[in-house]
């Protein structure tokens, strides 16, 4: 398998690290959108950054606070 990755132009790898990340969050959302199911559109946006998006930037950028609103 390792040998399969080492023979995969730069273009391969980066299309499967897409599905990869696409994939994350896609299980985040589904993971958001279970716990809050009555949250909008912007409230489902805000948590789905705030897992990747550092707390001090959410705040400052978005006035989300991760301590008092979550994930």
């Amino acid at each position: 398998m390792i040998e399969g990755y080492r023979r995969m132009t730069g273009a391969q790898k980066l299309c499967i690290m897409q599905d990869l990340n696409r994939a994350a969050r896609l299980l985040a959302l589904g993971d958001i959108q279970r716990q809050y199911p009555n949250a909008s559109e912007r409230e489902i946006r805000l948590r789905l950054a705030s897992r990747w998006i550092e707390p001090e930037l959410m705040k400052k950028a978005f006035g989300w606070d991760v301590e008092v609103e979550g994930y």
